[in-house]
């Protein structure tokens, strides 16, 4: 504390000094600052009305563009009628040249089963049944597992 003093002391003209020139520049930006809003009072009302209507404008478009959704819950009772018993299209089946094993592959395909489960399912290795859905997408001649359900039910091969 005692240091601080002695520094003041010592330096007591360079502090005032810089004191009033600090006092003097807040004097003449004051003074730069009121001028300028005098001599541009009737610029910035404007520019403030306009940022007033501007807001305002965005605001009402907002409220006026936004739809009104009203959610109608409606329930009625529908008729299902029962699906045709499933007969297997058998010329269809001779025309792709699927074997039985083939076709319950297929059948388990449209189950939505991976290739191990049908694996399981079937008793056979994950080979053997990656080699039948193989010869069941070439047969079919479609690339991919969904194809090849959806055209097996447009054929009536599987239910």
């Amino acid at each position: 504390m005692h240091g601080l003093v002695r520094f003041l002391i010592r330096n007591k003209i360079a502090i005032l000094y810089g004191i009033s020139l600090a006092l003097l520049l807040f004097l003449l930006k004051w003074l730069e600052l009121r001028f300028l809003i005098v001599n541009h009072a009737i610029e910035i009302y404007v520019g403030a009305i306009a940022l007033l209507f501007t807001g305002l404008g965005i605001w009402l478009a907002q409220k006026l563009t936004r739809p009104k959704v009203e959610t109608v819950v409606v329930e009625k009772a529908v008729y299902q009628p029962t699906p045709p018993v499933f007969s297997l299209n058998e010329e269809a089946l001779d025309k792709t040249g699927l074997s039985k094993r083939e076709l319950e592959v297929l059948q388990l395909i449209a189950e939505g089963l991976s290739n191990q489960e049908i694996a399981a399912r079937l008793f056979v290795s994950l080979n053997t049944v990656k080699t039948h859905s193989s010869n069941v997408l070439e047969k079919l001649d479609v690339k991919r597992r969904t194809q090849a359900v959806e055209k097996a039910r447009r054929l009536r091969l599987i239910p």
